[in-house]
């Protein structure tokens, strides 16, 4: 008998005789968990803030929300090789890396991959997921912006055809 280290953290113990392999044992890879930081709906408002930033440069940035909105704010953690289903959102999804390397997968299978520190928009309205395909623990703080009084952030979808991971 041999162990052999195998994709997504799973250990297979596998029987290597004359050209087989028994034993090899399929899993799913292990879900995030998450906490809820807070969740507000506003009313509508236009902020159009402008500025410079550190270095003197010329800075704006422009919200509009028409009827308002929701925002929500959480933490997600994912062990090493924990990924989310593929799912959409109702609005568009901002995510600060706090810690470790994330990699965020679109539905033609384009993969952005974030570290610690960085962030990625999440535009919402197509089939992706996220995955943590490093040996540590990724810590992302996710923060939706969705139409006023929604209460699902997230809709799960099917795999895309075109993308098996």
């Amino acid at each position: 008998m041999r162990k052999m280290k195998a994709f997504m953290g799973i250990l297979v113990t596998a029987l290597v005789g004359v050209g087989t392999l028994a034993g090899f044992v399929w899993a799913a890879p292990p879900a995030p968990t998450s906490a809820l930081i807070g969740r507000a709906d506003f009313g509508p408002f236009k902020v159009n803030r402008h500025g410079s930033d550190d270095l003197g440069r010329p800075w704006e940035v422009v919200v509009e929300a028409m009827r308002g909105l929701t925002i929500a704010t959480q933490t997600i953690t994912f062990a090493p090789g924990a990924q989310s289903t593929w799912h959409t959102h109702p609005g568009p999804v901002f995510i600060s890396v706090k810690e470790g390397t994330m990699t965020f997968y679109e539905e033609d299978c384009t993969a952005t991959v974030r570290t610690a520190g960085e962030g990625f928009v999440d535009v919402g309205s197509h089939p992706h997921l996220a995955r943590n395909e490093s040996n540590a623990t990724a810590i992302n703080v996710v923060t939706y912006f969705a139409p006023p009084n929604t209460t699902v952030l997230r809709h799960d979808e099917a795999q895309p055809p075109n993308c098996s991971l």
